[in-house]
């Protein structure tokens, strides 16, 4: 009895020993987890100063975010194969016409690589606003665009005030959009 309860006891503590093991490399891999979200937070644009530039939109006229201060301005980065994206911009071009007399700009960047489906999209959807094709330059300066639709409001000095990365909920976008607008 004493062999087998003997053995039963290492294979017991071995099990415990696994147990151990398995739950430390657990809370090794969440704190990993959680130091790489908090670097990518750190790196998030909110409350930061918009990336500046220039492009020609799909009319061949010069959009500069620059000239947009003193505006709210939704900057949306999209692409003709997203679904969520197609569903979000004629939400975009009704609140241009409800709230561009309050000071809102939506600008469209399309990261296809190719102008010819974008331009088809946008004339079926009949935007209002401005498109311009983005690049991989482009959504770097926004610190990566790795997922699409990603939504910033930027406030009337240029500040990033929210992003919405991925399928985002059209009413929190908008009282988003409305709580920046009310504030001058």
């Amino acid at each position: 009895m004493n062999v087998a309860a003997s053995k039963g006891s290492k294979h017991k503590g071995a099990r415990i020993a696994n147990r151990h093991f398995a739950l430390a490399v657990l809370v090794l891999a969440f704190g990993c987890v959680n130091i790489s979200f908090r670097a990518f937070a750190a790196d998030s644009l909110i409350n930061k100063k918009a990336p500046q530039f220039a492009r020609r939109d799909l009319t061949g006229a010069r959009i500069d975010l620059a000239e947009f201060h003193g505006k709210v301005v939704l900057l949306d980065f999209w692409a003709t194969w997203c679904a969520p994206c197609e569903v979000e911009m004629p939400v975009f071009a009704s609140w241009q016409r409800q709230y561009g007399p309050q000071g809102l700009r939506v600008i469209g960047i399309s990261m296809d690589d190719d102008a010819a489906p974008v331009r088809s999209l946008v004339s079926r959807l009949k935007l209002n606003y401005p498109v311009a094709m983005g690049d991989a330059r482009l959504g770097n300066r926004f610190g990566g665009v790795l997922g699409l639709p990603l939504i910033l409001i930027i406030d009337r000095n240029g500040f990033v005030r929210a992003q919405f990365q991925g399928e985002a909920d059209l009413k929190v976008i908008e009282k988003q959009l409305k709580e920046i607008l009310a504030y001058r």
